[in-house]
Formats: structure tokens, C-alpha cells, sequence
């Protein structure tokens, strides 16, 4: 049985990168959320992506033309929601980590270029102890540039061998 998202959740406002490290395992190069702008808890989170020239992915995606690929935008979104998850549901330092489980709805919009603020905006859709959904909405100076539906699971890390 799934748990009904509260519509009066409480704020938590911003998280600066320390508590987004301590909400996320990824770590350079592969954090791409920089800032928490405005966290609801069990609701909503407003996430920050500077987008540089220097990120490795611009060399190759596309010489002459740099554009950030989709994928990685998406998965700046998913990042966004696993913090989202993790705040509302006290797991932060816990070691949990969150994964993908299913992306649909995908829709890439504009391009996205070097020197933007790239906004994350997600909120829940359905939240369960292990198994929740969301809705991600990527924002340039206010236009929707990409958006997507996902599941994600939030289990254990793998054992080492």
C-alpha cells in the first residue's frame, strides 16, 4: 500500500553540496546536482545544475556545437529525486542508494548549452517505503527544456566480492 504524498509536508528549503553529498553517493563526474534551490518534504525539490564548458561530455557532444546529452539531463533529474527520497524518508548517511527503475515520457525540448543554470524541478507522484515515483521538469531561464516520468528503487548497496 502506498503512502499518500501529504500535502502539508514541511519545507526544508535549501541544501548546499555538502548535504547533497551526504544525500547522494555520486561524486565527480557523475553528481550533476550542485545546489538544492527549495525542498518540500514527502512533496517537491527544486534542484540546481551548472552547466560548464568544462564537463568532460562537451569535447565529444558535439565538437563546435556543445549540447548537454539527454541522458545526462535525465539523470540530473533522477539525482534531484533521489535526494528528494532520501530527505523525506530520514535515509541521508544511511548508505541507501536509490536506482532507476523505469524512465517514461521522455521529451527533450530545446538543447542545453554550456553557461546555463539548469533547474530541476520534481515532485513525488507516488511514495512507498522502497519503491517510489516521480514527475521531472528540467528548466532554462524558466522554458521547459526536457521532462520525464520515473520509477526508482531505493534498496541496500551491492556486497562486496
Amino acid at each position: 500500500m502506498s503512502e499518500p504524498v501529504d500535502k502539508g509536508a514541511s519545507a526544508t528549503n535549501s541544501l548546499d553540496i555538502g548535504r547533497v553529498m551526504a544525500a547522494l553517493p555520486h561524486r565527480y563526474p557523475m553528481l550533476l546536482v550542485d545546489r538544492v534551490e527549495d525542498l518540500v518534504l514527502d512533496r517537491s525539490i527544486a534542484a540546481i545544475k551548472a552547466v560548464t564548458i568544462n564537463e568532460g561530455f562537451f569535447q565529444g557532444h558535439f565538437p563546435g556545437r556543445p549540447i548537454m546529452p539527454g541522458v545526462l539531463i535525465v539523470e540530473a533529474l533522477a539525482q534531484a529525486a533521489g535526494v528528494l527520497a532520501v530527505e523525506s524518508l530520514g535515509l541521508a548517511g544511511s548508505g541507501k542508494l536509490v536506482y532507476f527503475m523505469a524512465i517514461e515520457g521522455a521529451k527533450f525540448r530545446k538543447p542545453v548549452e554550456p553557461g546555463v543554470l539548469l533547474r530541476l524541478e520534481v515532485d513525488f507522484v507516488q511514495k512507498r517505503t522502497s519503491v517510489c515515483k516521480f514527475a521531472g521538469v528540467a528548466k532554462v531561464d524558466g522554458q521547459v527544456v526536457a521532462e520525464a516520468n520515473f520509477t526508482a528503487m531505493i534498496a541496500d548497496p551491492p556486497r562486496a566480492a
